[in-house]
């Protein structure tokens, strides 16, 4: 084999590699997007249609009858939007203090802030459902709050943590000579210099949040439960509605898929915020 038969060949298996990524990714989520708009018989054929009838009866039927998504939807809506607001904001200012203090044993209690989001979901549910008993917060939305930021606010100190070590601290202290205090320094130089690790740190929490089954059905509920649960009532001894189950699915990503393209740009400098900085 040549040369450039081989300078060819790795040029090329880049691409083959990101095209079969990229079809691993989307063929299943257009697949469900597709499944959710056919009719029961079409989804349970045996070859696949990819030309089909459209109909919006798996939809109705998530909102009509004892299957009411818009409920599920609602309390997911309020879960996880305000655990990661709590999150990201609480995680903003304890991570801008522990990454500008100094003190003993600093590295050592950002490791135990972080250790307890290590913890398996399994681990923490019982003591958890004790502490919720106690304080009657079984069967309600703030009940899933509380769960949720037990594992998203360690998360969130952490991120920011490192977002803000990462920050030249020559241009807070031009900052105080100029006469900012502590707190103006924070909003208004740390903060804005931040904002694509703090869209990236909100972005991952709502993910979580969002996405979470194991809290959701544990401490959820008649009028609390999430979209998860909702798409797992689909799943029964007689059978799966497949139909319906597509169309929660569809349901379940399409806002996660919109937040992310809508923040695209600000979640990819958060992700490589450090690498950048440090160069």
């Amino acid at each position: 084999m040549s040369t450039g038969a081989r300078f060819s060949a790795g040029k090329i298996f880049p691409y083959v590699l990101l095209v079969v990524l990229l079809l691993w990714t989307l063929v299943p989520i257009a697949w469900m997007l597709l499944s959710s708009f056919k009719s029961l018989t079409d989804v349970l054929s045996p070859t696949p249609l990819l030309t089909f009838k459209p109909t919006l009866a798996n939809y109705i039927g998530l909102v009509s009858g004892g299957n009411n998504v818009l409920t599920y939807f609602r309390s997911s809506i309020l879960a996880a939007g305000i655990s990661t607001i709590i999150a990201t904001t609480l995680g903003c200012f304890a991570g801008y203090g522990l990454a500008r203090s100094n003190f003993r044993g600093k590295r050592h209690l950002a490791f135990w802030i972080i250790s307890t989001r290590m913890a398996p979901i399994a681990a923490v549910i019982l003591p958890l459902f004790i502490g919720f008993t106690f304080l009657h917060l079984i069967n309600t939305v703030w009940g899933l709050i509380v769960a949720y930021l037990s594992f998203n606010l360690p998360f969130a100190i952490w991120i920011m943590n490192a977002f803000f070590a990462d920050l030249p601290p020559g241009i807070e202290e031009a900052a105080r000579v100029d006469g900012a205090s502590n707190f103006q320094t924070f909003w208004r130089i740390a903060l804005p210099m931040t904002a694509p690790g703090i869209v990236t740190t909100a972005i991952l929490c709502l993910v979580f949040s969002w996405n979470d089954y194991a809290f959701a059905v544990t401490f959820a509920g008649p009028g609390s439960q999430t979209l998860p649960v909702a798409a797992s009532q689909l799943i029964t001894q007689t059978g799966v509605d497949w139909g319906q189950l597509t169309a929660i699915g569809t349901v379940v990503a399409l806002p996660m898929v919109i937040v992310g393209l809508a923040v695209r740009r600000y979640l990819v400098r958060g992700l490589t915020l450090g690498a950048v900085t440090g160069e």
